[in-house]
């Protein structure tokens, strides 16, 4: 019985010693362990202690923010309602329509407070971008400005601003050089049927609706016919832009003077008009009428050989609208503008002339009309 008992306190003795050494190792043969001594995840490298202010942003998405073509909706704002306008506004629409978004279109008819209320309802409606034709190159921008700065980006057609930093992209014409060409064409024209002749001319223009751009045009007519020397008097100078009020004034000005001999005028609604009184008074034969802008019509009166229209510089407005929505829907996606930002090219224009129907009869074609002739 005592030799048990010994045994057993040998062995309580030997257990309570190994349980004492064994504490602080760790055998030799034990797997390691690279996990930190953590709660946290093995993969995740954020110090334990670190508060969630403390940890690091994750880089941002560049393009992100972009939003997608159907969540876009643009708009395109013209002044009135002729052809020249009617082709920018299609240009517009086929830019928007060939990018797949959304796109509304309006006409401020010459209106300035209904241009300023289009933009800041257009703004309102969340509308992403706007390519206009400006009534006013100081009376707009404020509107145009105020919309940039809200977020509304903006593109401009028609015009050609002193102070156009804000913009996306601008496409217009020189007004001054293309009736240059033109009227370097038209004192050829005048020189063939009247010779050294002195001759009296009558202006249809639009200074009372937009000063700058009508006075350039005008100037450009007399500065080319100054060049080649025709002798000249201005027996009238009238406004009327659009068609029908073009061809009461036209009618008046060939009544109060029928000494006329050319007819300049500086738009397209001029043009036809000015055009179409002639012909009612008869006197086609008589007096030549240069013109401005190119469409359908236009470019058939001057294939007419019984019609007063000799010749027109073309502009681009199809053009115009199509480069400059393209521009903004461009920058809308988050694209690189930085090219056209800030700027307002030039369209170059295309004179038209009866002296040249085979070239006359290309442009109809290249702008999708049939050949006449």
């Amino acid at each position: 019985m005592k030799r048990l008992i010994a045994l057993l306190l040998a062995l309580v003795m030997v257990a309570a010693l190994a349980a004492c050494g064994g504490q602080d190792e760790t055998p030799t043969d034990a797997p390691v362990n690279d996990a930190p001594a953590t709660d946290a995840p093995a993969d995740n490298d954020t110090p334990a202690d670190t508060t969630p202010d403390e940890t690091p942003e994750a880089p941002a998405d560049v393009g992100g923010d972009a939003p997608a073509d159907e969540d876009i909706t643009v708009a395109g704002i013209v002044f009135q309602d002729d052809q020249f306008m009617n082709m920018l506004t299609k240009g517009y629409v086929d830019a928007a329509n060939d990018a797949g978004v959304k796109i509304l279109t309006d006409n401020t008819n010459n209106d300035q407070a209904k241009e300023t209320e289009l933009i800041n309802t257009y703004l309102a409606q969340g509308v992403k971008g706007l390519a206009i034709s400006p009534l006013n190159g100081e009376a707009s921008v404020a509107a145009l400005k105020a919309a940039d700065e809200a977020g509304m980006k903006v593109a401009l057609t028609n015009i050609d601003l002193a102070d156009a930093s804000f913009i996306v992209a601008g496409y217009t014409s020189d007004d001054y050089t293309n009736c240059y060409l033109v009227g370097q064409e038209a004192a050829e024209i005048i020189k063939e049927k009247f010779g050294d002749e002195k001759i009296n001319i009558a202006i249809v223009q639009f200074k009372s609706l937009l000063p700058d751009n009508s006075g350039n045009r005008v100037k450009g007519y007399f500065a080319a016919l100054d060049e080649a020397g025709i002798q000249y008097e201005i027996v009238a100078d009238q406004d009327a832009w659009l068609q029908d009020t073009a061809l009461e004034t036209a009618s008046g000005i060939l009544t109060a003077h029928p000494e006329t001999n050319v007819i300049i005028t500086v738009n397209d609604g001029g043009t036809i008009g000015s055009v179409m009184a002639v012909q009612n008074a008869g006197m086609a034969d008589q007096i030549l009428v240069f013109g401005h802008d190119g469409s359908d019509q236009i470019s058939s009166m001057i294939l007419d050989d019984s019609m007063a229209l000799q010749a027109v510089v073309a502009q681009d407005p199809y053009g115009q609208g199509y480069k400059a929505m393209s521009a903004l829907i461009n920058a809308i996606k988050g694209g690189d503008y930085s090219d056209t930002q800030g700027k307002c090219q030039y369209l170059d224009g295309i004179v038209l002339s009866n002296r040249d129907k085979d070239f006359v009869n290309d442009w109809r074609e290249d702008n999708g009309f049939d050949r006449i002739g």
